[in-house]
């Protein structure tokens, strides 16, 4: 869908070169790296990824990089599924832990969002190889913009 605008510069301030089909859909990012929302709704939401080359490190191993995009995407998809459409909201602070490698298939993640406050919102997603071993836990907190721009 966005393949057109890929190699485009980003401009601060300019329009955007691209806009989201919906607000529960993935992003120019997401697209690249092969990402499909298979499920998002009341604070969960379920990613797949397709294992390619392009997502290897050095040593043939998924890159941790495009495990955590994975996973950050997951959890973001989830707490789209709880916030009005239309929303703003940034990924605060995150961690990664690795159980075990990945070497192929179509890898899983498993996002739940729990609201702490009007602002805050706890993330954790489960992410899982090809054959459903778990390989990460990823953890996060997202803060939501305020709704009073007067306080932002």
């Amino acid at each position: 869908m966005y393949e057109k605008v890929y190699d485009q510069p980003m401009t601060a301030g300019a329009p955007l070169p691209f806009e989201l089909p919906g607000w529960i859909a993935t992003a120019p990012f997401e697209e690249f790296l092969g990402m499909r929302i298979d499920e998002a709704k009341d604070g969960r939401a379920v990613l797949t990824m397709p294992f390619r080359v392009k997502h290897c490190q050095g040593k043939g191993l998924m890159h941790g990089g495009a495990v955590t995009a994975l996973a950050d995407t997951a959890v973001a998809m989830a707490i789209k599924s709880m916030l009005p459409e239309g929303s703003h909201f940034v990924t605060m602070d995150m961690t990664l832990k690795f159980h075990a490698p990945i070497t192929a298939g179509t890898v899983t993640a498993r996002a739940e969002a729990l609201r702490e406050d009007e602002r805050t919102i706890r993330g954790v997603a489960e992410v899982f190889d090809g054959e459903g071993v778990k390989a990460a836990t990823f953890i996060s907190v997202f803060r939501v913009k305020r709704q009073n721009p007067e306080r932002a």
